[in-house]
Protein backbone atom coordinates (compact mmCIF):
# COMPACT_ATOMS: atom_id res chain seq x y z
CA UNK A 1 0.00 0.00 0.00
CA UNK A 2 1.44 3.43 -0.96
CA UNK A 3 2.13 6.14 1.57
CA UNK A 4 -0.45 8.40 -0.12
CA UNK A 5 -3.28 5.90 0.34
CA UNK A 6 -2.77 5.40 4.11
CA UNK A 7 -3.58 9.03 5.09
CA UNK A 8 -6.64 8.96 2.84
CA UNK A 9 -7.90 5.81 4.56
CA UNK A 10 -7.37 7.40 8.00
CA UNK A 11 -9.30 10.49 6.96
CA UNK A 12 -12.13 8.36 5.61
CA UNK A 13 -12.26 6.31 8.83
CA UNK A 14 -12.28 9.45 10.97
CA UNK A 15 -15.06 10.98 8.87
CA UNK A 16 -17.11 7.81 9.19
CA UNK A 17 -16.63 7.81 12.97
CA UNK A 18 -17.68 11.44 13.31
CA UNK A 19 -20.69 10.81 11.10
CA UNK A 20 -21.74 7.86 13.28
CA UNK A 21 -21.38 9.97 16.46
CA UNK A 22 -23.46 12.79 14.98
CA UNK A 23 -26.10 10.30 13.87
CA UNK A 24 -26.26 8.77 17.35
CA UNK A 25 -26.60 12.22 18.97
CA UNK A 26 -29.31 13.20 16.54
CA UNK A 27 -31.37 10.10 17.30
CA UNK A 28 -30.68 9.97 21.05
CA UNK A 29 -33.76 10.68 23.18
CA UNK A 30 -33.77 14.20 24.60
CA UNK A 31 -33.45 14.61 28.36
CA UNK A 32 -36.86 15.23 29.95
CA UNK A 33 -37.56 18.92 30.47
CA UNK A 34 -37.70 20.10 34.06
CA UNK A 35 -41.16 21.24 35.16
CA UNK A 36 -41.61 24.94 35.79
CA UNK A 37 -41.39 25.83 39.49
CA UNK A 38 -42.14 29.10 41.21
CA UNK A 39 -40.75 28.69 44.74
CA UNK A 40 -37.96 26.11 44.47
CA UNK A 41 -34.83 26.08 42.33
CA UNK A 42 -34.10 22.72 40.72
CA UNK A 43 -30.58 21.52 40.01
CA UNK A 44 -29.91 20.77 36.32
CA UNK A 45 -28.82 17.29 37.37
CA UNK A 46 -29.77 15.70 40.73
CA UNK A 47 -26.78 15.03 43.00
CA UNK A 48 -26.31 11.53 44.40
CA UNK A 49 -25.66 11.72 48.15
CA UNK A 50 -23.14 9.68 50.12
CA UNK A 51 -24.72 6.95 52.21
CA UNK A 52 -26.08 8.27 55.50
CA UNK A 53 -27.79 6.86 58.58
CA UNK A 54 -29.71 9.07 61.01
CA UNK A 55 -31.43 8.09 64.25
CA UNK A 56 -35.23 8.16 64.61
CA UNK A 57 -37.27 7.92 67.80
CA UNK A 58 -38.58 4.47 66.85
CA UNK A 59 -35.05 3.07 66.75
CA UNK A 60 -35.16 2.46 63.00
CA UNK A 61 -32.31 4.12 61.12
CA UNK A 62 -33.28 6.74 58.57
CA UNK A 63 -31.31 6.00 55.41
CA UNK A 64 -31.63 6.93 51.71
CA UNK A 65 -33.86 3.88 51.29
CA UNK A 66 -36.29 5.35 53.86
CA UNK A 67 -36.81 8.38 51.63
CA UNK A 68 -37.15 6.65 48.27
CA UNK A 69 -40.45 6.97 46.46
CA UNK A 70 -41.24 10.47 47.74
CA UNK A 71 -40.08 14.01 47.21
CA UNK A 72 -38.68 15.15 50.56
CA UNK A 73 -38.09 18.63 51.98
CA UNK A 74 -35.14 18.59 54.39
CA UNK A 75 -34.78 21.26 57.08
CA UNK A 76 -31.82 21.46 59.47
CA UNK A 77 -32.38 23.00 62.91
CA UNK A 78 -32.64 22.28 66.64
CA UNK A 79 -35.38 22.17 69.27
CA UNK A 80 -34.04 25.08 71.35
CA UNK A 81 -34.18 27.36 68.30
CA UNK A 82 -36.02 30.56 69.30
CA UNK A 83 -37.36 31.72 65.96
CA UNK A 84 -36.25 30.30 62.58
CA UNK A 85 -37.00 26.64 63.31
CA UNK A 86 -40.52 26.97 64.74
CA UNK A 87 -41.44 29.49 62.09
CA UNK A 88 -40.17 27.29 59.24
CA UNK A 89 -41.77 24.11 60.59
CA UNK A 90 -45.08 25.95 61.00
CA UNK A 91 -44.83 27.13 57.39
CA UNK A 92 -44.03 23.63 56.17
CA UNK A 93 -47.00 22.30 58.11
CA UNK A 94 -49.12 24.55 55.93
CA UNK A 95 -47.67 22.87 52.85
CA UNK A 96 -48.26 19.44 54.37
CA UNK A 97 -51.93 20.29 54.85
CA UNK A 98 -52.15 21.09 51.14
CA UNK A 99 -50.68 17.66 50.34
CA UNK A 100 -53.15 15.80 52.56
CA UNK A 101 -55.40 14.85 49.63
CA UNK A 102 -52.52 13.29 47.67
CA UNK A 103 -51.98 9.50 47.78
CA UNK A 104 -49.95 8.56 50.84
CA UNK A 105 -47.69 6.29 48.76
CA UNK A 106 -46.28 9.25 46.84
CA UNK A 107 -47.14 12.26 49.02
CA UNK A 108 -44.24 14.69 49.57
CA UNK A 109 -42.67 14.57 53.00
CA UNK A 110 -40.83 16.88 55.39
CA UNK A 111 -37.68 15.74 57.23
CA UNK A 112 -36.51 17.76 60.24
CA UNK A 113 -32.92 16.97 61.28
CA UNK A 114 -31.58 18.32 64.56
CA UNK A 115 -28.02 19.64 64.46
CA UNK A 116 -27.87 19.62 68.29
CA UNK A 117 -27.33 15.97 69.29
CA UNK A 118 -25.91 17.07 72.65
CA UNK A 119 -29.37 18.16 73.84
CA UNK A 120 -31.74 16.72 71.25
CA UNK A 121 -32.41 13.01 71.61
CA UNK A 122 -34.26 11.30 68.75
CA UNK A 123 -37.33 11.17 70.98
CA UNK A 124 -37.20 14.90 71.73
CA UNK A 125 -36.68 15.75 68.05
CA UNK A 126 -39.72 13.67 67.10
CA UNK A 127 -41.88 15.22 69.83
CA UNK A 128 -40.86 18.69 68.71
CA UNK A 129 -41.43 18.08 64.99
CA UNK A 130 -44.74 16.27 65.46
CA UNK A 131 -46.11 19.25 67.41
CA UNK A 132 -46.17 21.07 64.06
CA UNK A 133 -47.37 18.17 61.91
CA UNK A 134 -47.65 14.46 62.78
CA UNK A 135 -46.37 13.31 59.37
CA UNK A 136 -43.00 15.05 59.70
CA UNK A 137 -40.01 12.73 59.73
CA UNK A 138 -37.56 13.60 62.52
CA UNK A 139 -34.01 12.47 63.16
CA UNK A 140 -30.58 13.34 64.48
CA UNK A 141 -27.21 11.59 64.72
CA UNK A 142 -23.82 11.82 66.39
CA UNK A 143 -21.90 14.93 65.36
CA UNK A 144 -19.59 13.36 62.73
CA UNK A 145 -22.52 11.81 60.86
CA UNK A 146 -24.50 15.05 61.09
CA UNK A 147 -21.61 17.09 59.71
CA UNK A 148 -21.19 14.69 56.79
CA UNK A 149 -24.93 14.69 56.06
CA UNK A 150 -25.18 18.50 56.19
CA UNK A 151 -22.09 18.92 54.03
CA UNK A 152 -23.51 16.59 51.37
CA UNK A 153 -26.54 18.91 51.14
CA UNK A 154 -24.38 22.08 51.09
CA UNK A 155 -25.75 23.02 54.52
CA UNK A 156 -23.73 24.21 57.51
CA UNK A 157 -24.19 24.47 61.27
CA UNK A 158 -22.00 25.57 64.16
CA UNK A 159 -22.24 25.60 67.95
CA UNK A 160 -22.14 29.14 69.36
CA UNK A 161 -21.41 29.69 73.10
CA UNK A 162 -23.90 31.79 75.07
CA UNK A 163 -23.12 34.79 77.29
CA UNK A 164 -22.77 32.78 80.51
CA UNK A 165 -20.07 30.32 81.58
CA UNK A 166 -22.62 27.49 81.69
CA UNK A 167 -21.58 24.82 79.13
CA UNK A 168 -25.28 24.21 78.47
CA UNK A 169 -25.73 27.84 77.48
CA UNK A 170 -25.21 27.75 73.74
CA UNK A 171 -27.05 28.05 70.47
CA UNK A 172 -26.68 26.54 67.00
CA UNK A 173 -26.15 28.69 63.95
CA UNK A 174 -27.42 26.79 60.91
CA UNK A 175 -28.45 27.17 57.29
CA UNK A 176 -32.04 28.31 56.88
CA UNK A 177 -32.47 26.92 53.37
CA UNK A 178 -34.68 23.96 52.52
CA UNK A 179 -33.19 21.14 50.45
CA UNK A 180 -35.30 19.00 48.12
CA UNK A 181 -34.56 15.32 47.67
CA UNK A 182 -36.12 13.51 44.72
CA UNK A 183 -37.76 10.05 44.90
CA UNK A 184 -34.31 8.48 44.44
CA UNK A 185 -33.11 10.37 47.56
CA UNK A 186 -30.82 12.60 45.48
CA UNK A 187 -30.36 16.30 46.11
CA UNK A 188 -32.56 17.85 43.44
CA UNK A 189 -33.22 21.45 44.47
CA UNK A 190 -33.28 24.17 47.11
CA UNK A 191 -35.62 26.84 48.44
CA UNK A 192 -34.31 29.97 50.13
CA UNK A 193 -36.11 32.15 52.68
CA UNK A 194 -38.39 34.01 52.78
CA UNK A 195 -40.46 31.00 51.81
CA UNK A 196 -43.47 31.03 49.52
CA UNK A 197 -45.34 28.22 51.27
CA UNK A 198 -48.14 27.92 48.75
CA UNK A 199 -45.54 27.97 45.98
CA UNK A 200 -43.49 25.22 47.63
CA UNK A 201 -46.61 23.11 48.14
CA UNK A 202 -47.64 23.57 44.49
CA UNK A 203 -44.12 22.88 43.21
CA UNK A 204 -43.83 19.64 45.16
CA UNK A 205 -47.25 18.52 43.97
CA UNK A 206 -46.20 19.21 40.37
CA UNK A 207 -42.89 17.41 40.83
CA UNK A 208 -44.64 14.40 42.37
CA UNK A 209 -46.85 14.12 39.29
CA UNK A 210 -43.96 14.61 36.86
CA UNK A 211 -41.54 11.76 36.25
CA UNK A 212 -37.88 12.85 36.29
Amino acid sequence: MSRRIVPLLLVAALAAGVGFWVSQRAHAPAAPALPATRAVTLLPTPRTLPTFSLQQANGIALTPETLQGHWTVVFLGFTHCPDVCPTTLAQLAGAQKQWASMPEASRPRVLFVSADPERDTPQLVAQYAHAFHPDTLAATAPLPQLEAFARSLSLVFMKVPGPSDDPADYSIDHSAALVLLDPQARMAGVAQPPFDVKGIAADLETLTKTAR
